[in-house]
């Protein structure tokens, strides 16, 4: 999961960290001719993933200590907790992996969809086409030569006319990113952050200690791995990271003692024994 953290900040993330600063001279300077003109305007192969990446993490090791919390509280057998947490890990991954995937596949495929019928309609009836670009540029605030010449320069082009209005009368804009690999992320993230809270339950054969405060020693690791979490949110959200990380921090925290709860109100009143 860490390497998709693991590369260069780009123009945007600078000149946005030297705002947040204050730092008025780093921001010109990336905003000059030269410095615009070293970036391509995409996300990174790497960039595309990091919101999957950070997001699938988050769920997955709130979702797997809630699920060994409750057990905790019903004090059921760590086998239980092991069994339960596990079982939750895979079928929550794979779950939330396909709903990425069909939610990133039906988006392209809605686009898609649009961007042909918005040909079609340019091809067809261009006259219309041509006064709802005037009327989305005369809405702006542009009138006289100025919108004459806007509305001649983007209709002489089929494709720019077509990105036009999908961009400016639907609010569509293309994601070259691909769902399988979205989907493969936030699978991997979800698993590797989620399996964190279950080592003590995995590794407890191996060492008394481990054996003896499983769900204390489960209770540090999920902890420093939420505000770990948490504090690469920042990649995403732009909040500063120890507000990030004390913010997953209390989420999973505050999840964890409903499950923890829930399970001991059970207990008590069912009386389970396993």
């Amino acid at each position: 999961m860490f390497g998709f953290f693991s590369r260069r900040k780009t123009r945007v993330e600078k000149a946005r960290e030297a705002f947040f600063k204050g730092d008025l001279e780093t921001h010109k300077k990336l905003h000059s001719p030269d410095e615009i003109g070293k970036e391509p305007w995409h996300k990174t192969e790497q960039g595309k993933y990091i919101g999957q990446a950070v997001y699938g993490a988050s769920d997955g090791i709130v979702t797997t200590f809630a699920a060994i919390s409750g057990v905790a509280g019903a004090n059921l057998s760590p086998k239980v907790a092991l069994i339960v947490g596990l079982a939750n890990l895979f079928a929550d991954g794979i779950s939330m992996a396909i709903g990425d995937y069909l939610s990133e596949k039906s988006e392209k495929d809605y686009l898609a969809a649009e961007r042909e019928r918005e040909r079609w309609e340019v091809e067809h009836m261009p006259e219309a086409e041509k006064h709802e670009i005037r009327e989305i540029y005369k809405r702006k605030g542009l009138s006289g030569e100025k919108l004459d010449k806007l509305v001649d320069a983007i209709t002489s082009d089929k494709d720019l006319w077509v990105e036009t209005m999908l961009h400016e009368e639907l609010g569509l804009f293309e994601d070259d990113s691909s769902p399988l690999k979205s989907a493969l992320v936030t699978f991997f993230a979800f698993i590797i952050a989620g399996f964190m809270p279950l080592i003590a339950y995995v590794f407890a054969s191996q060492w008394n200690f481990l054996a003896n405060n499983q769900f204390l020693i489960s209770c540090i690791i999920t902890g420093i791995t939420l505000f770990a979490v948490g504090a690469l949110r920042q990649i995403v959200t732009g909040v500063k990271w120890f507000i990030g990380g004390f913010e997953m921090l209390m989420i999973g925290g505050l999840s964890a003692t409903v499950a923890y709860l829930i399970g001991w109100i059970l207990k008590a009143v069912f009386n389970i024994v396993v």
